[in-house]
């Protein structure tokens, strides 16, 4: 502190801060301002010999107060104390003094050394915080005793007995650690309580942060994956238009032709299979055709299932190899949507059309292409070997992707009305054959797709949904189907060795006979007996027809009323 007093300290340094201030040397003309005279020891009377006396004390210096003599500047450093100077040890003003360690306990001195330091030593100690009066002990601040380790107290003994040696302390905390100067006798403080693991507490917090931090970042990372980072992406996109199109599209005559369109799955037989039809009136009749359903041995093995997703049993009603048709009901089905039949003649080449079905069981499949060729003679069939299941057909040729499943479904023409049934398709890596597959060992779309003409379809499907069966038209003549020329040519011999010409029959009324060799009808130039066959079943019974024939190497014209027969 400046302000000319000594710092006071919270406890005292091992050298009474007094005993280091030098008494200044007393003035010989007697004009010293307030001389302050050191306590002088006082007499006491010896005490009883048995009685112990404490140690001596050294003398308190004595403190002057001066005027600021120029030659007392090389003994202390100066004050100002208005006017009048303190003169101060440089020492005192050190801020803190080096602690120094309790010394050891002494032995307690001998009875005539402590009568002696009785007639020399003051009463009382100096005061070393310098209260005034300067050099007077103060009442409140006592010097502290020597510190001792806790431990018990020997008692003095008296003359002639010898004062027994103090054991050796044991090692602990610097005393000052537990000196309370306000306590009483020094009474060591409580031991501070141990400090606790935090290692747990460290543990646990490191849990619960991995904790947090993996569902932060769980959180982020499928944000991130969600949005494709943690800015907005926006990308330009059209707006909401009108989702109507032209009914002439694809889109238009699919969305008006697909209620009406049913995917049959069949069971029978040890085996399964899939095909296409669509309704043909109120009364729950569906076409398809007669190879989809012809390994059903009862009602029960025909679903149908609509685009809506609803099902139903069907029966069958009819069904004719010859031309691979049949028909069969549903009942108990509302809201039926027949599509509307087309005419076949009016087909051109290159119309486009739109297929429907459900290739590889995939329902409600639209494909669209153009019509490739007309009249074209195709059969199918004949797995079974003696040639009654083979169809013929002067199907409609189509490039609209068909595959297995799209048999039975419609083809439709640009107003959505049906034009043809899809029946047969051309298969790359065939034998040459016709039908699904046609004998080919990757049956699969190649752009050559048949179809029967609904003209055809029509009067068949009429037939069946009335007896059951259907008839073909007849010209009453057995064919050389093993003959290699151009043509049809009349057997020499007929079934079972019966007449090649039927008698009686619209071929013997119009005088064809045995080797004639048909190479036209009604002007179209046919090949063989299986292209004659299919030009005639393109015909209804009691149609006429002109044929144009070789014989003996004359060509000639005969006109004729086809007959009928039943189908199979």
């Amino acid at each position: 502190m400046n302000n000319g007093k000594p710092n006071w300290w919270s406890r005292p340094s091992s050298t009474p801060e007094a005993a280091r201030i030098p008494s200044p040397p007393p003035s010989g003309d007697g004009e010293g301002d307030f001389p302050l005279p050191a306590p002088q020891p006082r007499a006491t009377p010896e005490p009883p010999a048995a009685a112990p006396v404490a140690p001596a004390e050294p003398p308190a210096p004595s403190v002057v107060l001066t005027k600021g003599d120029p030659q007392d500047r090389d003994q202390g450093r100066d004050q100002d104390q208005g006017g009048d100077r303190v003169q101060v040890p440089e020492q005192a003003q050190d801020p803190a003094p080096e602690p120094v360690p309790a010394p050891p306990a002494d032995p307690a001195p001998a009875p005539q050394a402590q009568a002696q330091a009785s007639q020399t030593q003051p009463l009382h100690a100096p005061d070393e915080y310098r209260t005034p009066p300067y050099g007077e002990p103060g009442p409140w601040a006592p010097a502290p005793p020597v510190q001792r380790l806790p431990g018990p107290v020997q008692p003095q003994q008296g003359p002639g007995h010898p004062v027994p040696p103090v054991p050796p302390q044991p090692q602990g905390p610097a005393p000052w650690g537990q000196y309370d100067p306000w306590g009483v006798g020094g009474a060591a403080l409580p031991p501070a309580p141990a400090k606790r693991s935090r290692k747990g507490l460290a543990v646990a917090g490191a849990l619960v942060f991995a904790l947090l931090t993996g569902v932060i970042g769980g959180g982020i990372g499928a944000y991130v994956e969600r949005n494709g980072g943690l800015t907005t992406v926006e990308l330009p996109q059209a707006a909401a238009e009108d989702t109507g199109r032209a009914p002439d599209s694809v889109a238009g005559i699919a969305a008006s032709a697909l209620p009406g369109v049913v995917t049959l799955h069949v069971k029978g037989s040890g085996s399964s299979g899939t095909g296409t039809g669509f309704v043909l009136n109120t009364k729950g009749h569906i076409l398809t055709n007669n190879h989809v359903v012809d390994g059903a041995r009862s009602s029960a093995d025909i679903s149908v299932t609509f685009s809506s997703g609803e099902t139903a049993r069907a029966k069958l009603v009819g069904k004719d190899t010859g031309y691979d048709l049949a028909v069969v009901q549903v009942t108990g089905v509302s809201g039926l949507k027949p599509l509307p039949l087309g005419n076949s003649d009016n087909v051109r080449v290159g119309d486009p059309v739109v297929a429907i079905g459900a290739p590889f069981d995939l329902s409600n499949t639209v494909t669209s292409g153009i019509i490739s060729a007309k009249e074209r003679p195709i059969t199918a069939g004949g797995e079974k070997g003696d040639g009654s299941d083979i169809s013929y057909v002067d199907a409609l040729q189509t490039d609209a992707p068909i595959n297995p499943g799209n048999s039975g479904g419609p083809l439709l023409d640009s107003k959505a009305r049906v034009i043809g049934i899809n029946s047969a398709i051309r298969a790359a890596g065939g034998s040459g054959g016709d039908g699904e597959g046609g004998g080919a060992s990757q049956p699969g779309s190649i752009g050559l797709g048949f179809a029967i003409p609904i003209n055809q379809g029509k009067r068949v499907a009429e037939e069946l949904i009335r007896t059951g069966k259907a008839t073909h038209p007849v010209i009453g003549v057995s064919l050389d189907m093993q003959y290699e020329g151009d043509g049809a040519r009349v057997g020499e011999k007929g079934k079972d060795g019966t007449a090649s010409v039927t008698p009686g029959g619209p071929a013997a009324k119009a005088g064809l006979r045995p080797g004639d060799v048909i190479t036209k009808v009604d002007g179209q130039r046919v090949h063989n007996g299986e292209e004659l066959i299919v030009k005639i079943r393109a015909h209804r019974p009691g149609d006429r027809l002109e044929l144009t024939l070789s014989r003996d190497g004359k060509e000639l014209t005969k006109t004729l009323t086809l007959g009928s027969s039943q189908g199979t």
